[in-house]
């Protein structure tokens, strides 16, 4: 047996010599989050995995880099860029809050990468061409391998793209497909803001449909925009990787290719978890990045007895600590009966203890105020349903929504109170929500159909400085959840 054992190890030593590895490490949605948040995350704690690991890797990105933290928002995205470069990303897409300092803003982020974005279906309204330091796709031989990098950028910014428009994802990725296979490339990688597991919208991902019809073509699709992690997902030999979000974790992944012919053979992926105390920190890296640090944000304006959660923390409920507080603030500045708040729009806890403006921006970087929005009975219990399942979009403040789940876990038998009493479909009410979801934005869709006639502005503070209010007014407790609450 030991003869045979030997013999098949002999056999097979070629064929193992046969296949050269190569590392592509990916992140995406990093939002601005240089530093680490509890010990977890951060830029020197990523250039530390990447200095200790292969020294012929690809560093790619699947957008969404350009604003969410204080540093992000002062620069409008400069400091974004500058410390991408300083990592030594390769390449990276157009993610929907690339847009979020307006139109005008957009080209001197894109200008300051050191580094190609790319976007196959993202082109100039005056020139119908590749706006400037965009390109559909890119070429780089690491390792003696050549890579083709196609982007495809987010096709919903959350600010508009004045003067700019977006072609369907996969015609153009079609077309570029076609150039870069002229070029005979050993491994073709797709890099995405959308993702394979979104269940925000409750609409199915276009992603999938890059393996159908292009399996074989394309090898690996690395996505983003969920804020999920996705790893060895393979549809029709398409390998599908999504590295979560803020820098708290890189997607490594190791692909084979043919020694011989330099062709692709397969990839498989795992997730890093950037801990602090496990991975370590460059400390190189970790100068620069405090040289970006913003000052005067550091100093506490308040403080919490407990940490308030962005995430439902009962399991028979829907609602979260954090964005009770928040929609209830609202409620309270607007003066109405209801208040609606985007769970989107809470990017992370807020921690027990003392609370700095760093720590609100985190929470919700955007510049939101609020809008008062008059609709009937009717289109509030249409939208409360559709925005309910898969996962709830929204918070509520003023309303009591009861709700049972069928025998697969749906959500169904939606009862929805105000003062006690269901909502009438023909009656007014009066509620407030933020400056974004009233236009329309995102999630808020459907308050498009309602005319400009029946919103106002509130007043001029935003959501942020509502939270900063409450703050220095006392210690802040995590109010008790239960207004979305499963029945039996």
């Amino acid at each position: 047996m030991k003869k045979l054992s030997l013999l098949a190890v002999v056999l097979l030593t070629p064929l193992l010599l046969l296949a050269k590895t190569t590392v592509v490490y990916h992140t995406s949605d990093t939002h601005g989050f240089f530093f680490p948040r509890e010990g977890v995350g951060g830029f020197a704690a990523l250039q530390s995995v990447l200095k200790n690991g292969p020294k012929n890797y690809l560093l790619l990105d699947s957008g969404d880099f350009a604003n969410g933290t204080v540093e992000t928002r002062e620069s409008k995205g400069l400091k974004a860029a500058q410390i991408m470069n300083k990592m030594g990303y390769d390449a990276t897409t157009l993610g929907n809050h690339e847009f979020d300092f307006k139109a005008a803003n957009f080209p001197p982020i894109v200008a300051a990468l050191d580094f190609p974005m790319l976007a196959a279906n993202f082109f100039e309204q005056d020139t119908q061409k590749y706006p400037p330091h965009i390109a559909p796709y890119t070429f780089i031989t690491r390792n003696g391998v050549k890579f083709a990098i196609i982007g495809l950028g987010n096709r919903t910014p959350t600010s508009p793209a004045v003067g700019y428009y977006f072609t369907k994802p996969l015609v153009a990725l079609e077309n570029a497909l076609n150039e870069v296979e002229k070029q005979n490339p050993d491994v073709v990688i797709v890099l995405a803001h959308d993702s394979i597991a979104d269940d925000k919208h409750g609409s199915a991902s276009y992603l999938p449909d890059i393996a159908k019809h292009f399996g074989g073509r394309v090898h690996m699709v690395m996505g983003g925009h969920a804020h999920k992690i996705v790893q060895n997902r393979v549809i029709n030999g398409v390998l599908f990787v999504e590295s979560g979000c803020y820098v708290n974790f890189v997607s490594k992944v190791t692909v084979e290719t043919d020694d011989k012919t330099g062709k692709f053979v397969s990839a498989k992926s795992e997730i890093i978890p950037l801990i602090v105390a496990k991975v370590g920190e460059d400390k190189a890296m970790k100068k620069y990045v405090e040289s970006l640090r913003e000052p005067n944000v550091d100093t506490p304006v308040g403080y919490t007895t407990q940490i308030l959660s962005k995430m439902p923390v009962e399991k028979d409920q829907l609602d979260s600590p954090l964005n009770d507080w928040i929609v209830d603030l609202m409620r309270a500045y607007g003066g109405t009966e209801i208040a609606i708040h985007n769970n989107g729009g809470t990017r992370v806890d807020m921690p027990k203890g003392a609370i700095t403006k760093r720590d609100i921006i985190d929470i919700h970087p955007f510049d939101n105020t609020v809008t008062q929005v008059t609709v009937n009975g009717k289109f509030l219990k249409n939208f409360i349903q559709k925005t309910m399942s898969p996962r709830p979009l929204f918070t509520y403040s003023g309303l009591q929504i009861n709700y049972k789940r069928d025998s697969k876990g749906k959500i169904k038998d939606v009862e929805i109170l105000l003062n006690g009493k269901p909502l009438e479909n023909k009656k007014q009410y009066t509620l407030v929500t933020n400056s974004y979801i009233a236009s329309g934005g995102s999630e808020g869709n459907g308050f498009k159909a309602i005319p400009d006639s029946a919103k106002k502005l509130v007043g001029p503070k935003t959501i942020r400085e509502l939270m900063e209010d409450a703050l220095r007014q006392g210690e802040v407790s995590a109010p008790q959840t239960g207004r979305m609450q499963e029945v039996q």
